[in-house]
């Protein structure tokens, strides 16, 4: 069925929206210049509706030539939109007002569609968990579920690369703005915003390495940090963070959901999760009809070039697979929930994932995949697996009596990030880098298996199981996946970390600290990955205590969180014996022949 393309468009600016409270939003709308009534796109966005961002998915004016209202609106207390900012706290409720309002519009059909990455992700769950009526369908993209798992902390750590970056750089603008707002000396604001740039451009240099954290000079001094030093009061606190979780919501959502993620997207988790609670245990038939889009994408980066990996041109989303585009995707998806086209949407698979190092688009069915075989990989050594050049050892046999490995952790030397999934200034870019020079540090601990004698292709979770001691009362473990090439190139996958004190927090238990010198097994979520290791290459693991700045440094006093300036050494053992045998898990797909 082909459909009518509009030859003319207008544009709205500043239109106004108001809340349930009376304070105004205010929006972009694009729109048919021709009579009628159409579906509505809608994006709420806290980066500025009239910045480049906010058109990053689509052009609005093209989908509004094929037969959409496209609204982008300022959240709350962000740019043209009055109120207070408070982040994700308003998106709840803002968000059912919006979707009332868009429905009601003279030119809308009263069939609304979300769409938008990260914060604009949580800005359609939130609405949708209420369930609207004028609401059909949403488009996540790399957004957040749990703040406890991915956004503000993971496994107890917390996400300092990602959140300080965020409110000093992302939000601080908008900040500084509506604080000089109504100064007479226009050099205020050029002085304040000249602070703000002085504090983003030292942040990777200086800034992350301020102490104490409660305190963090470079948010405290500019005056952007009031909603991060707030959240910090509920530090791992589910009751307290409760406003801005969706896990455990997904469930009353009752409309479809596209989820589209990245394996080296720092909200991966979320997006795997939201579509496995839609797809298995969604409240109605539309909501089970989600589904999963993962490439090999960052955050910020949907080309085929990430970190210093060429995945090829069809992993690129502007040429996806060589067929679709990341606007094609919207638009089928929209055409067939907001204007009901049978344009075959839902005779595809449920999944559609990247094989990073195979380097091709595959479609599945179910998450994680039935047929993969969870295989255990032991950790083994002399007693001196330290560095690339230790005799760390990684196999499928489980190890006897063996020497413990061990090495000393300072939190004033830690281990630098050198890429991930991440979200940080620019000194540390998101994706896949060569891992040698952090594996040649006498504080990590290297684990190798032989030269692989065939193809071994990883999908799905992958899970460490560490059994350490430390003679600390609260430490960091820190496991990270390696793709190890012929050549000795050591291409990071992805990677986990626990903080000590929350091991069972998983379980439900309240976070204790450890006994120095005692033996505890540790559990520690790498999430997930989809790779193809090639014959001849080595499938790697790296143990160590941190990655900073991603990941803030545990200084190793079991002191509250933040409150230290005082950094102590630790000095850690991690045990792969019979009775302590330590392994990852990694969920080996078999081949086809």
């Amino acid at each position: 069925m082909t459909q009518k393309q509009e030859s003319e468009v207008r544009v709205l600016y500043d239109v106004p929206a108001t809340m349930r409270d009376g304070v105004v939003l205010r929006a972009n709308v694009y729109r048919p210049v021709s009579e009628g009534h159409w579906p509505v796109l809608l994006l709420r966005i806290p980066y500025g509706k009239h910045l480049p961002l906010a058109t990053s998915l689509f052009d609005p004016t093209q989908m509004a030539r094929r037969g959409y209202v496209v609204i982008i609106q300022d959240t709350r207390g962000r740019y043209a939109s009055e109120g207070e900012w408070e982040p994700n706290v308003n998106e709840w409720m803002d968000g059912v007002d919006t979707i009332e309002w868009a429905a009601r519009l003279p030119y809308s059909n009263g069939q609304i569609g979300m769409f938008g990455a990260s914060y604009s992700g949580f800005a359609q769950w939130a609405p949708a968990t209420l369930q609207p009526a004028a609401l059909k369908t949403i488009v996540p993209m790399i957004t957040v579920g749990d703040p406890l798992d991915g956004s503000r902390y993971r496994a107890g750590a917390f996400e300092l690369g990602k959140h300080t970056n965020w409110h000093l750089q992302s939000v601080g603008t908008d900040v500084v703005l509506k604080q000089c707002q109504g100064e007479a000396d226009p050099r205020k604001l050029g002085q304040a915003l000249r602070e703000l740039a002085e504090e983003i451009d030292a942040l990777g240099t200086r800034g992350y390495w301020s102490l104490p954290l409660k305190e963090f000079a470079p948010l405290k001094r500019t005056g952007t940090g009031q909603a991060l030093f707030e959240e910090l009061e509920h530090v791992m606190d589910r009751k307290g963070l409760d406003g801005l979780t969706l896990a455990g919501k997904y469930e009353q959502v009752q409309v479809p959901a596209l989820n589209i993620g990245g394996w080296y997207d720092l909200y991966l988790q979320g997006t795997i999760e939201s579509f496995r609670a839609m797809h298995e245990r969604g409240s109605t038939r539309a909501a089970r009809q989600s589904q999963l889009l993962i490439g090999p994408w960052s955050h910020m980066n949907r080309t085929n070039f990430v970190g210093e990996i060429n995945f090829g041109i069809g992993a690129n989303s502007v040429t996806l697979d060589l067929r679709n585009s990341m606007e094609s995707i919207h638009q089928r998806w929209f055409d067939h929930w907001l204007k009901g086209l049978e344009n075959g949407v839902m005779e595809e698979a449920p999944i559609r994932l990247f094989v990073m190092g195979a380097n091709v688009w595959r479609e599945e069915n179910e998450w994680p995949l039935a047929r993969a075989v969870e295989t255990r990989y032991y950790l083994h050594s002399g007693g001196q697996a330290n560095t690339i050049h230790g005799n760390g050892t990684l196999s499928t046999i489980p190890p006897r009596e063996e020497a413990a490995d061990t090495y000393n952790y300072d939190p004033a030397n830690p281990v630098i990030t050198h890429g991930g999934a991440l979200l940080m200034t620019v000194e540390y870019p998101a994706g896949p880098y060569d891992q040698r020079a952090t594996e040649s540090r006498r504080d990590v601990l290297v684990y190798t298996t032989p030269p692989l004698e065939e193809d071994t292709e990883v999908t799905g979770p992958i899970t460490v199981v560490l059994w350490a001691k430390s003679s600390a009362p609260d430490t960091d473990f820190v496991a990270r996946l390696v793709d190890v090439h012929p050549d000795g190139y050591a291409r990071n996958l992805t990677d986990g970390i626990i903080r000590a004190r929350y091991r069972g927090f998983t379980r439900g238990e309240e976070p204790s600290l450890i006994e120095p010198g005692t033996a505890y097994e540790y559990e520690i979520d790498l999430w997930s990955t989809s790779n193809l290791f090639k014959r001849g290459h080595h499938i790697r693991l790296d143990i160590t205590s941190s990655n900073f700045p991603r990941w803030d440094r545990n200084p190793n006093t079991g002191h509250d969180f933040g409150v230290d300036a005082e950094l102590v050494v630790a000095y850690q053992m991690i045990l792969h014996d019979e009775a302590h045998p330590s392994y990852v898990v990694l969920p080996i797909v078999p081949s086809i022949s």
